[in-house]
């Protein structure tokens, strides 16, 4: 905002100046590493003044000429995200990431901690929260020597009861089964507000809750015209919410820290607009770190192309998770293993020849097929039954809801031991 005089309206009203980490992604991947490294994690809190403090020191727009940061350290800025640092000497990375004036920092090298929490102090006056981090933006971490599990059980606790609707009906899953919704089934809200404010905080609690994906992006289709309707399917997503507070992601300590994705699809899904849906879902060795659920940009002809879409979306994903986690240190991913339920789509991607069958289909989808050449993706086929991902793109029987969730690292922490020898018993890898 110090620079908001430079902005041109029309041009880059919207950028910003302060850079953050996307708490979709990376945040997970490197609690992961840690849970697995046995890192501790430290949070460090810069005192600074917002508004209308008082400065009594040079602000500088731009860094000055010459001026390298941090000075005599080494710390490498990422060419992925420019908030993550690291620092690698030998066989010891330390990671160091920024959210505005929240700093977490990650490694076994205890000297050059301490020594970067020094002189952080020397230059900015931070507050070192001693102890485990506990809390960061909202995720709230729970500790084992089995790993770490990550809730929002405050924010939707704090939802719940903003909210204020009452009596709220406990169910199984976050959508009825076989519901489709549509823009035209009841009459229109005659204050959205609520509705609007409700799917928001919802898309927060997906960072940490994979099973909300699904219902999360159907309800967003509707922001801008919502129905009576689509206000009781947000309550019966409160209801099942308020059935599974404690639900989160867990992060296994493992040696094995391959790389694995899934992608499934939805074909015709939406009753209207006959677009499909897409959902992939990435594991890092048995810890969830990346997935999406979201309606695809255009009309698919077939199923065998909206499986194929849905791969290429999967395949971006992975492309750039690689990327972060060679830049973390971890550079035995290759070839990653893409699950899919679609023989056809598979074909397609692995064979040149399908003219008839591919011309219609645009360039980017064979991104995919460019990157099995390369060696970096390596396509298997799983059943429908077996596809983590299935829950990202329809709603399915509670029990297979249920068995999935387990299987896609979803866990609480009143039952995280018990979870642990179950999770181990029916992970698919």
């Amino acid at each position: 905002m110090a620079k908001g005089y430079t902005q041109e309206y029309g041009v880059d009203f919207h950028e910003t100046f302060s850079p953050i980490f996307p708490i979709v992604l990376w945040p997970k991947a490197i609690l992961a590493l840690a849970a697995s490294h046995k890192w501790p994690l430290h949070q460090l809190d810069v005192n600074n003044a917002f508004l209308r403090g008082d400065l009594h020191e040079d602000v500088y727009m731009l860094v000055p000429n010459g001026l390298s940061y941090p000075p005599n350290m080494d710390f490498t800025q990422s060419k992925l995200d420019y908030s993550l640092f690291t620092h690698k000497a030998h066989d010891s990375i330390n990671i160091v990431a920024i959210y505005v004036d929240d700093i977490i920092v990650i490694g076994k090298n205890v000297s050059l901690i301490s020594h970067l929490k020094s002189h952080l102090h020397n230059i900015f006056n931070i507050k070192d929260l001693i102890g485990r981090l506990s809390v960061f933006l909202g995720l709230e971490l729970t500790y084992s020597a089995n790993g770490i599990i990550v809730t929002q059980q405050k924010f939707s606790k704090e939802l719940l009861r903003d909210t204020d609707i009452s009596p709220l009906t406990p169910h199984f899953t976050p959508l009825p089964l076989n519901h489709k919704l549509s823009s035209n089934d009841s009459p229109l809200l005659p204050n959205p507000t609520l509705y609007h404010s409700l799917v928001g905080k919802l898309n927060f609690l997906t960072h940490t809750r994979p099973d909300l994906s699904y219902v999360v992006q159907t309800l967003s289709q509707h922001m801008q015209n919502p129905t009576t309707a689509h206000f009781e399917v947000v309550k019966h997503t409160l209801g099942y919410l308020s059935a599974t507070l404690e639900k989160g992601i867990l992060l296994l300590a493992s040696n094995q820290l391959t790389l694995q994705a899934y992608s499934d699809s939805d074909w015709g899904a939406c009753p209207e607009t006959r677009r499909s849906i897409s959902g992939f879902f990435l594991l890092l060795g048995r810890s969830p770190i990346s997935w999406k659920s979201k309606t695809q940009a255009t009309v698919s002809k077939s199923c065998s192309e909206a499986e194929y879409r849905s791969m290429a979306s999967a395949c971006s994903e992975v492309v750039w998770v690689v990327r972060l986690l060679e830049e973390l240190g971890l550079h035995s991913l290759r070839p990653v293993t893409l699950h899919c339920e679609n023989i056809s789509a598979i074909h397609i991607a692995q064979n040149l020849v399908f003219h008839e069958r591919t011309k219609h289909l645009e360039i980017d989808c064979h991104f995919t097929r460019d990157k099995v050449i390369e060696g970096l993706l390596q396509l298997i086929y799983l059943p429908t039954s077996s596809l983590l991902v299935d829950v990202f793109t329809k709603v399915i029987p509670s029990a297979q809801f249920r068995h999935l969730l387990t299987k896609l690292g979803m866990s609480s922490p009143a039952k995280f031991e018990g979870l642990i020898r179950m999770y181990f018993g029916f992970l698919i890898l």
